[in-house]
Order: structure tokens, then C-alpha cells, then sequence
């Protein structure tokens, strides 16, 4: 049921409570054609996942194969400091890994990477697609703010208006991308609004774990360690809540040693929203050849750029897949456990920050 919206005090700032509420195609598709909205109440975006277009099922493999995440020789996940703090807090062990499912991108984002083709390209137009592509970001600092004063104890609400007004940003930040994408009239409005209806969650996901990852995992996590969960919080956790943790927590990690550049980033962005097996496209072929043009580029400008990292392309590329499912995982977390789930992956990884 949707929160009436409402203007909170908040420390560092006011901050609005927008949500739970859904994004519709509707919406989205008014603000890509030029219309803005009118007034806070029409802002909104989806958490519910009841929407066929918000599961990342969409363009999900069916493939028995398992993600190079998910096999115990390659995926060692360290909590780095999680089970102290879920110890603390609900008095239990952090139960074993999960059987994670079989999840890869259909396209083209899985272990079988394309097949090379011939470079039509030369390393100078290359350079010109990538920053045209970073050209399109607002790589700003974001805007929300999440400054707290000293002493202060951030309620379960506070913290969870807070995460929907970063959403309520990083949404519209989104949107002002797709305007100035270097390819941005050589598809309709109707699939653009069916791509960003598909895949936000992820883009929120992918932007947070490298362009805002210093403000993320740093204000974002001083704010949550004001916030102190109930017993009965702590008690309802659920295991879907866990699984996405443990996942957050190790995505993190593998992006903080593969130090993603800006360039690497709008790379992966686009490849990852260039989804043509999403259902309602109107054009999935033009979709296609867009994804491959930029899957080439990446590739050619890791390779070039990183000679002595060979694996670096594919390793960047199978995150694609692992932020999917954790984005579509996400939205089955329920609304009350969202502030406890930050609080405990943001806890850990500045833990992990902070050693390294």
C-alpha cells in the first residue's frame, strides 16, 4: 500500500517519503517525450515487483549452467564483519551460502561470450563512442543529502525515507541519460520506456556500486549506523534478505578491486539496458546490433587498455548478470526489512573499505 507523501526533518536536509509506489510506462514515457511532472505526488517508482517488466526474469537464461559467482571454487564470500553484527543483532549464525539459480543474461552477457568478429573500427572511433557514452552521465556527486549530526539516532522511517529519495534521484538521473544518449533516435519512446521500465533497479545497482560507490558506502553507511533496529526487525529478517546481502556484499568486493573506470562503466550501463529479450519491444533487432556495437568497444577498449589484464572484459561482463538477479531479488525483500538490509551490507563493506 503506498505512503502518503510527506515532508520529514530529517538531519542534513528534508527529506520526502515517496513510496512504496510504482513507475508507470505511462510515467515514464510523459517525461522522455518533454513533459515533467507536476507536483511530487505523480513522483513515484516501482518496489513491488508484481510488474512482469520489473522482474529481471525478463531476458534471463534458462541455461543449467551456473554463474561463475555461484560455484564454491570461485565464489568465496567473506562477510567482513556481517556475522559479528547479525550475531549481535539476532543472535544466530550466518547460515551456509545459498543455492544460487542458474541466472545469465541470454544476451549477451553470459560465460559463453560472443564470437569475434571483424573490427570495423578503428581505436580512434572507439575512443569517440565511449565518450560519447560518459558524455551522457551525470557523474555529480548526488545530490541527496545524507550528513547527520553527531549523537542523533535515525529511526526505521527516516532511514527508509531517505533510501526513497535517493531512488526518487538516481530515477530521474536516469532519465536525463537515456536523452542524451549517443544513439538515443534510433529507438522509439514506447522501447525506451519499456527498457528503463525493465531495468532501473539495475542501473540503480550498477551506478551505486561504482560512480557513487564513495558516497554509498560512505555517508549513506554513517547515516545507517545511527539506525538501530528493533528486536522484532531483527527477528523477521528473511532469508531472501540474507541472500541478497550476501551477494551485495561480494559484488562489492569484486568492483572495488576491479576499480571500474567512468569509461568502463557507461560500457557496461548501456550494454546492460540494451536488452533486446525484454518483452514489449517494438524493434529487439535494432536493440540487438546497438548492444553488439557496444559490447565490441568495450572489449576492444579493455583489451587495449589493460593489456596485461586479459580477463578483465569478462569479469566485468559476468557482473551484468549477478546485478540482475540481485536487482530482481531485491524487490521481493520486504518494504519494513529494506533499512536493516542496508545498514548490514553498507556495515560491511565500509568494514572491508576501511581494512583494505
Amino acid at each position: 500500500m503506498a505512503l502518503a507523501i510527506r515532508e520529514d526533518g530529517m538531519p542534513g536536509g528534508r527529506n520526502k517519503s515517496i513510496g512504496p509506489v510504482q513507475i508507470s510506462e505511462e510515467e515514464i514515457e510523459r517525461i522522455m517525450s518533454g513533459q515533467e511532472f507536476e507536483g511530487e505526488a505523480n513522483i513515484s517508482w516501482s518496489n513491488n515487483g508484481d510488474s512482469d517488466n520489473s522482474s529481471p526474469g525478463n531476458g534471463v537464461s534458462e541455461s543449467n549452467q551456473p554463474s561463475p559467482f555461484s560455484t564454491p571454487s570461485s565464489r568465496s564470500v567473506e562477510l567482513n564483519g556481517f556475522t559479528a553484527l547479525r550475531d549481535q543483532y539476532i543472535g544466530t549464525p550466518v547460515s551456509a551460502h545459498h543455492q544460487y539459480l542458474p541466472h545469465l543474461l541470454s544476451c549477451p552477457a553470459h560465460t559463453a561470450l560472443l564470437p569475434p568478429q571483424p573490427r570495423s573500427l578503428d581505436p580512434q572511433s572507439h575512443g569517440l563512442l565511449i565518450s560519447q557514452l560518459v558524455s551522457a552521465e551525470d557523474l555529480e556527486p548526488l545530490s541527496t543529502p545524507m550528513l547527520i549530526e553527531d549523537g542523533y539516532k535515525v529511526t526505521q522511517a527516516e532511514l527508509f525515507a531517505l533510501l526513497c529519495r535517493l531512488a526518487d534521484e538516481l530515477l530521474f538521473r536516469q532519465i536525463a541519460w537515456i536523452k542524451k544518449l549517443p544513439f538515443f533516435c534510433e529507438l522509439s519512446i514506447k522501447d525506451y520506456t519499456c527498457l528503463l521500465s525493465s531495468t532501473w533497479q539495475e542501473l540503480f545497482l550498477l551506478s551505486s556500486l561504482t560512480v557513487y560507490s564513495k558516497q554509498i558506502f560512505g555517508d549513506l553507511a554513517d547515516v545507517t549506523s545511527k539506525y538501530s533496529p528493533s528486536d522484532d526487525e531483527l527477528h523477521r529478517f528473511s532469508e531472501e534478505g540474507m541472500e541478497v546481502m550476501e551477494r551485495l556484499i561480494y559484488l562489492y568486493r569484486k568492483f572495488n578491486q576491479l576499480k571500474v573506470s567512468n569509461e568502463e562503466y557507461a560500457c557496461m550501463k548501456a550494454i546492460n539496458f540494451l536488452n533486446q529479450d525484454i518483452r514489449g519491444l517494438t524493434n529487439a533487432s535494432q536493440l540487438e546490433q546497438l548492444n553488439k556495437r557496444y559490447w565490441y568497444v568495450c572489449q576492444d577498449f579493455m583489451e587495449f587498455k589493460y593489456p596485461h589484464q586479459p580477463n578483465r572484459f569478462p569479469d566485468l561482463m559476468m557482473c551484468l548478470p549477478e546485478i540482475r538477479y540481485i536487482a530482481g531479488k531485491m524487490v521481493n525483500v520486504p518494504l519494513e526489512q529494506l533499512p536493516l538490509l542496508f545498514k548490514a551490507v553498507l556495515h560491511s563493506c565500509k568494514a572491508s573499505m576501511s581494512k583494505e
